[in-house]
């Protein structure tokens, strides 16, 4: 296993051998333009100055000229490619640098999907400027985007999903020359941004040429009308004027057709355009070895010799780059005229939808797999001192051990490796709930969401920042951040009540939670806080569920009496030494003895009655 030091030494001789090359190839494209100049200049005058001489000379001369000419254009051409190739890649070197220490602002953030409802990301962070979703994101298509986004939401439940995920993400993170190139090239030719569900639509739509019999026929006979009237024309039987104006007829029966083909590319044009992309992307998964149940699952779905998707699409995206000449004006008439090129055109196009359109959902489904997991890899990859955590499922007949949390020296993934205290967690059976006390600032809301984003991680199969983790899946479900929303006219403490209800619903309902809490009820007084704060947990006990709970509240650390063996208490404290208050942000058993909310005030010269 690579170190973080031989892992960013490792980013930074990829990027430096790329600079080299770069720097070779632009000295390539200023010889190979100066030499396409040279060549032209030497053609325009060998004709010049041979021109009065006979037509053959500058003929052969401009031939001569014109064919190197064309070729290095050619080659130039493929230089530019594989400098913008170059370029991304030092640009992807130098952003996994930089997220090595943190800095991943060169990620899309997600914002997107924060959803202050939901039942984890919003207190989680799992969405926004600096959150787990920039800090995993290395996506290069939307499709992958939002496959991401859409794993984040809703995580895995099931011991089996969950480990074959762990597999595939295993297999991926140690190939870093196909993830690399994969986030190159779909960066490199995003086009435009095309929704999954557009393409989906497009493909499901029905034929609005072909359908017609006629039509069908049309391109062809237009073609054999004009090869008989060439014939014709060549055997004296026909003048070149009366097949002109047949040809003119020809043309303008052609524009018959142009304004639904329009709309149809107007619709679709754009969109479509990025399965250019996309065909390079299913080319590269086509040609990866794969071994995980997971990805040989996925290269299944764009794989096979009937159904060869890189293939298929690139033969798609032909298509319609055949279709856009019919925006040059000269070609758009000279093909109508003798094809009826540009119903032939968009009916081909109808005819791949007809033979492909079931198939295409399953190849960006895989995309998006793809990319999605290739950000996931990267994040292992990037972090060889994580662990990938054991997914326990309860025996036959078990059922006090379904949402075991068990993690040692677990930390925030966000937060900086030199800065970050590790703490465990154990929690063994079913119910049980962990009472965290503690000071303001002492660490526990911190340890709430270090504890949330690890479980998140481990069900949606990536590495954990723990030094060994075991969990018995069940659905996370949190509050830690509730607030007032002035649209609805909710208030703060009404928002938290809709919230707890959420969670007495889905457990009356038998479904399987893991719960974490932060300061319950504290929108309410302290007296009713804490008769309401007993009556929760205990229902909570009733209903064999599992958590933690966060509070100021020290009376709540009595509960340990009433269930001495499915509840246990823990705090972080506030130390003050010598006139100054420190701390440890380590978990300690018991019940928070110092607060530190009066030391505070007087420090900051704030009145505070003895």
């Amino acid at each position: 296993m690579n170190t973080l030091q031989e892992i960013s030494s490792l980013y930074q001789e990829i990027a430096g051998k790329a600079r080299l090359e770069l720097n070779r190839v632009q000295q390539q494209i200023y010889r190979i333009g100066t030499l396409r100049l040279l060549i032209f200049l030497v053609g325009i005058v060998g004709v010049i100055y041979f021109w009065s001489e006979d037509w053959i000379v500058p003929a052969a001369i401009a031939i001569i000229t014109l064919l190197p000419f064309v070729l290095l254009i050619k080659y130039h051409n493929r230089l530019f490619v594989r400098k913008e190739y170059l370029e991304k890649k030092i640009e992807v070197n130098e952003q996994e640098i930089a997220a090595l220490e943190y800095d991943t602002s060169a990620f899309e953030d997600g914002k997107e999907f924060v959803d202050s409802t939901h039942l984890y990301t919003y207190d989680l962070d799992v969405f926004g400027q600096h959150s787990l979703f920039q800090y995993l994101n290395r996506t290069c298509t939307q499709l992958g985007k939002h496959r991401l986004a859409a794993w984040l939401n809703e995580h895995l439940e099931e011991k089996e999903e969950i480990v074959k995920r762990q597999a595939a993400i295993r297999e991926l993170a140690p190939e870093l020359k196909f993830r690399q190139r994969f986030r190159i090239l779909g960066s490199l030719h995003k086009g435009k941004t095309a929704d999954e569900a557009e393409l989906n639509a497009w493909a499901s739509s029905p034929a609005v040429f072909r359908s017609q019999k006629l039509l069908r026929i049309l391109p062809a006979t237009v073609t054999a009308i004009n090869i008989v009237c060439l014939a014709l024309i060549f055997a004296g039987v026909l003048s070149g004027t009366l097949y002109g104006f047949i040809w003119v007829c020809l043309l303008i029966a052609s524009f018959s057709f142009t304004g639904r083909v329009t709309k149809i590319q107007a619709i679709y044009g754009k969109k479509l355009q990025i399965l250019a992309t996309y065909a390079v992307l299913l080319r590269l998964i086509d040609e990866q070895p794969m071994q995980a149940a997971l990805l040989k699952e996925i290269k299944e779905e764009i794989g096979g010799e009937k159904r060869r998707a890189s293939h298929s699409i690139r033969q798609l995206s032909k298509l319609m780059d055949e279709l856009d000449q019919r925006n040059n004006a000269f070609m758009y008439a000279l093909l109508n005229g003798f094809f009826f090129w540009e119903l032939r055109q968009i009916m081909r196009i109808e005819e791949w939808k007809e033979q492909y359109a079931s198939e295409l959902p399953r190849w960006l489904t895989a995309i998006g797999q793809i990319d999605a997991l290739n950000s996931m890899a990267t994040f292992a990859y990037n972090h060889p001192d994580y662990v990938y955590p054991s997914i326990l499922q309860p025996a036959e007949g078990e059922t006090n051990a379904q949402t075991k949390v068990k993690a040692e020296a677990l930390g925030h993934p966000l937060m900086h490796r030199d800065r970050c205290v590790r703490n465990d967690i154990h929690m063994e059976k079913q119910p049980f709930f962990i009472i965290i006390t503690g000071a303001n600032m002492a660490g526990k809301s911190t340890y709430l969401r270090t504890v949330g984003i690890n479980y998140l991680l481990a069900c949606i199969g990536t590495p954990v920042c723990a030094r060994q983790m075991e969990i018995y899946p069940a659905r996370l479900i949190t509050s830690l951040r509730t607030s007032d929303s002035l649209n609805d006219n909710e208030s703060y403490f009404f928002a938290e009540l809709k919230r707890l209800k959420l969670i007495i619903d889905k457990l009356q309902a038998g479904e399987r939670l893991f719960i974490i809490l932060d300061e319950i009820l504290k929108g309410t007084n302290s007296m009713d806080k804490q008769k309401g704060s007993f009556a929760l947990i205990k229902q909570f006990m009733a209903l064999q569920t599992n958590g933690i709970i966060a509070t100021h509240d020290l009376l709540l650390g009595s509960l340990i009496t009433l269930f001495p063996d499915d509840i246990r208490n823990y705090c972080f404290e506030a130390d003050i030494t010598n006139d100054e208050l420190t701390f440890a942000y380590r978990l300690r058993s018991g019940v928070a003895q110092n607060m530190n909310a009066c030391f505070l005030m007087k420090k900051m010269g704030i009145a505070v009655a003895d």
